[in-house]
């Protein structure tokens, strides 16, 4: 059973992209028991490694960072308005609680402010955007903004707390996308470490930062690492959702399992071995598709001068990029048991070439 406790410090913890260092450092502090070695580096990537010293590499990854705002203009009045870190959604911003990250590490309140519906003109111009979603800190001049620390580039994240719904089948919070994949992998290490497991290659688990701006964490650890095998652990839409075209974006449904990616990119005898131990564990699965590329970072493995054998194992989000994003407990749970068992089933020599 997944860890609640960690599960919702770990959700309600700020990681906006390239300011992870809340985020990391519990998740760092939760898996530190559970393997033998810790890495990070200048970007605050994190690796817990069990088998340091063993030559055959798995790389599991995972993506710590979350979408954010980041402050772009003051007015003389002491309005604020941002930019986009990340894949940010204006259309969800207006009238939302937020938290401003100073420099010193101190957080203060403040509000995207909207005016009211019986006031504001009824034209295409009202349409949320960069132009009219305001940030109030109760400031009443750019004086006063600055004098609290806030300055252009200063992180913004929206509020959203972790909750259960319909008595725990459902998680709802803001960036399950993809602290939620941390949280997986991290309880894989859980059990591989309580379950006294002898894996006869080394595991690295990846939580890699500022994937929502151009994959860049994991471009630097699948480098660095250069494991010889990696399983990258990712959202994807639940299509079965109000608003979603299924014959554009596929038949994923919340409840149904983990998705298994196929693409161009992932190689093909690792999703085989995948998909064979699921069928064998009887853990139900679905399948995604992607062309070209994944979006995720398994592109920054499979695409990286090693040329790393990588698969995509994804579950299924509800109103990915808000901050009432929702996933179904049990795919949670067969995600981590997906994960564990293709560890557990892995042969090292096994064949990744296709010819």
């Amino acid at each position: 059973m997944i860890n609640k406790d960690f599960l919702r410090r770990y959700i309600n913890s700020n990681s906006p992209t390239g300011f992870e260092e809340e985020g990391q450092r519990i998740w760092m502090d939760y898996i530190r028991p559970f393997v033998d070695k810790i890495e990070t580096d200048a970007m605050s990537n994190v690796v817990g490694v069990i088998n340091p010293d063993a030559k055959f590499k798995v790389a599991i990854v995972a993506h710590a960072d979350e979408i954010s705002w980041a402050v772009r203009y003051i007015t003389k009045e002491g309005y604020i308005y941002l930019d986009r870190n990340g894949g940010s959604d204006y259309a969800v911003a207006p009238a939302s609680r937020v938290v401003v990250h100073l420099d010193n590490g101190e957080k203060i309140n403040g509000v995207f402010g909207w005016p009211a519906i019986h006031v504001r003109p009824r034209d295409s111009k009202t349409v949320p955007s960069q132009k009219n979603i305001i940030l109030d800190i109760g400031c009443d001049s750019d004086e006063e903004v600055k004098k609290l620390g806030v300055h252009v580039g200063t992180i913004v994240t929206q509020e959203g707390t972790f909750a259960e719904m319909n008595g725990g089948r459902y998680y709802v919070g803001r960036a399950f996308d993809n602290r939620m994949g941390g949280v997986m992998i991290a309880e894989v290490a859980r059990k591989i470490y309580e379950n006294k497991d002898k894996l006869p290659f080394g595991v690295y688990f990846c939580n890699c930062v500022q994937e929502e701006v151009g994959l860049y964490g994991s471009k630097i650890v699948s480098h660095w690492i250069k494991p010889n095998l990696a399983i990258v652990v990712d959202a994807c839409h639940d299509t079965h959702s109000p608003l979603y075209d299924k014959i554009e974006n596929g038949d994923i449904a919340c409840g149904s399992g983990p998705a298994v990616t196929f693409s161009p990119i992932v190689n093909k005898n690792l999703r085989k071995h995948i998909l064979s131990v699921a069928e064998k564990e009887k853990i139900k699965v679905q399948y995604d598709f992607s062309g070209r590329s994944t979006g995720t970072d398994t592109d920054s493995f499979a695409h990286c001068q090693e040329g790393i054998p990588s698969a995509l194992i994804s579950w299924p989000v509800k109103y990915m990029h808000t901050t009432c994003e929702v996933s179904h407990s049990e795919d949670i749970e067969n995600g981590v048991e997906l994960i564990y068992q293709s560890l557990r089933n892995l042969d090292p020599n096994f064949e990744v070439k296709s010819l």
